[in-house]
């Protein structure tokens, strides 16, 4: 329990039999602490926007004003960025800003010796996937609206033409690292936030037991106020990473519905 990435150990929790897919081959279908954590997060941004739209009331309550912030955040995010086209990718943006923040969320929960959720952004595999789904939403809509045009995109205009081969390269090189860049940020921080809090959390449980005799008595506050700091950051950069993942969506976005032209 020491070892700060025990915590992000993939564990099994139900068994079930394998499939063999075309193409694909054998696939485990066990349900994991992955698959809780990230089923929780989706049933909990469906029971919380159930509850807030519901019982709309004139004079918000305190779940409705939460929400209708919430709504009205991504909302102007969408609208500032893409234009006046943003609210029709409003569902996609909002749904990977709520899933996301869902799960930082759940991964702060954690009962010592209890119960701790599994943090699923902490898994390459999760923000890659959302990473992909986004970079894809780019290419779908880049070739719907404007087909063999969306090679524009990596054509500045202005540019001298002595310097365009290099500057189409980098444009190009620059496009293929969005979808890396998506998954590294969201997957960096999570993780090493993590890491942190359970090393001196561990700090803590070592001076307490008097592993380190009178020196204990220094170091177990210390680490202990920075834990509480470190909590308090996570639940800050948790909401920040998900709301950064937003808006660069609504930028990747706006670069193909708004091609060649502002907004």
């Amino acid at each position: 329990m020491a070892d700060p990435l025990h915590q992000f150990k993939i564990e099994k929790l139900v068994e079930l039999p394998d499939v063999t897919l075309p193409l694909i081959g054998k696939v485990d279908l066990a349900i994991t602490n992955s698959h809780l954590a990230m089923t929780v997060a989706f049933a909990v941004v469906v029971g919380f926007m159930m509850l807030v739209t519901s019982r709309p009331q004139v004079v918000p309550g305190r779940l409705q004003l939460v929400g209708e912030q919430l709504f009205g955040m991504i909302d102007n995010l969408t609208d500032s960025i893409i234009g006046h086209e943003g609210r029709t990718y409003f569902p996609f943006v909002f749904s990977v800003f709520t899933f996301i923040l869902a799960m930082n969320f759940l991964g702060l929960v954690n009962i010592p010796g209890v119960f701790a959720f599994f943090t699923a952004t902490s898994q390459i595999a999760v923000t890659a996937t959302f990473a992909a789904l986004t970079i894809l939403l780019v290419l779908i809509i880049g070739f719907a609206k404007h087909g063999l045009g969306f090679f524009k995109l990596f054509v500045p205009s202005g540019v001298p033409w002595v310097l365009l081969p290099v500057i189409i390269l980098i444009e190009f090189v620059s496009f293929l690292l969005r979808p890396v860049t998506l998954t590294l940020r969201l997957f960096g921080n999570m993780m090493g936030g993590h890491v942190a809090l359970k090393v001196f959390a561990g700090f803590v449980g070592v001076a307490a037991l008097g592993a380190i005799g009178w020196l204990g008595v220094m170091v177990a506050p210390l680490s202990f106020a920075m834990v509480t700091a470190l909590t308090a950051l996570e639940f800050l950069v948790a909401f920040l990473q998900a709301f950064v993942f937003a808006v660069l969506t609504c930028i990747y976005l706006n670069d193909v519905v708004n091609l060649g032209h502002g907004h």
